[in-house]
């Protein structure tokens, strides 16, 4: 018998595992989501979703690492996020909340899967190579952690339970966010850097103690602060180019103030 190789073009074909491995966590814990919404556990529907984020996390970076990206990577991750970070909190939210408003609340949940798939297809279509530090919109999961962090807040009594016109107000809010070309730090480049500053080290350890210490807090008032990052540093880019001058002051003959 004689002994076959297999070319690289044939190889490349392939699925790379350990990367898929942890898309396949994602798409599991999107789907438990579903399973706990429908038994009303809604708390633990909500962090199913947070932990969907960790193994969101987890694929591109092991896929980096390992150098086991692929085009067929990028494309499970997408759907598995439609799924985890579209489809489950817009269920969530409709059975959690938005029931009682009929038309209008299965409405609101399906805008926010649309703006969800919407953003997660113009993601898509970015090239790698013209792809800038900052996300241009709220990332799915960051919307996803929004409502996940409502829910847990609630279920733990650390704040009351949003009344339903609310729940329809913060829907509508983050489904325009995910499609609007306003910035978010995407802090790709920070995690890929080998030194980073003291401070920045210091403020990554605070973050991870304190999410180890009091995550349901944290997680709530972090994916809050994430939210609001955007238009805050949208309103002060714009608000220093209002007080920056336009031009240099001129004299009677024309000329700059400058000698």
């Amino acid at each position: 018998m004689k002994n076959r190789t297999i070319s690289p073009k044939r190889f490349r074909k392939g699925i790379y595992i350990l990367p898929s491995l942890f898309t396949t966590g994602n798409v599991f814990c999107g789907f438990y989501a579903f399973i706990a919404v429908m038994n009303e556990n809604y708390t633990v529907a909500a962090w199913a979703i947070v932990f969907g984020m960790i193994f969101d996390m987890l694929d591109g970076r092991v896929a980096r690492l390992t150098n086991t990206t692929s085009a067929f990577g990028v494309q499970y991750d997408s759907l598995a996020d439609v799924i985890t970070f579209g489809m489950a909190p817009a269920f969530l939210m409709y059975s959690w909340v938005l029931k009682p408003f009929g038309r209008i609340g299965w409405m609101a949940a399906f805008l926010f899967l649309l703006c969800s798939a919407l953003r997660l297809a113009r993601f898509n279509t970015i090239k790698p190579e013209t792809q800038g530090p900052d996300f241009s919109g709220l990332p799915t999961p960051a919307s996803a952690a929004i409502i996940s962090a409502i829910v847990i807040a609630s279920g733990e009594d650390l704040i009351e339970k949003a009344s339903p016109g609310v729940i329809v107000f913060i829907i509508y809010t983050l489904a325009f966010l995910m499609v609007s070309n306003i910035k978010y730090p995407s802090f790709k480049q920070t995690l890929k850097k080998k030194r980073v500053t003291f401070p920045r080290f210091l403020f990554v350890i605070l973050l991870c103690y304190s999410l180890a210490t009091v995550p349901k807090i944290s997680l709530f008032f972090l994916s809050l602060a994430y939210v609001f990052l955007g238009p805050l540093v949208l309103w002060f880019n714009q608000s220093r180019k209002k007080a920056a001058p336009e031009s240099q002051p001129t004299n009677a003959d024309g000329k700059t103030g400058r000698s």
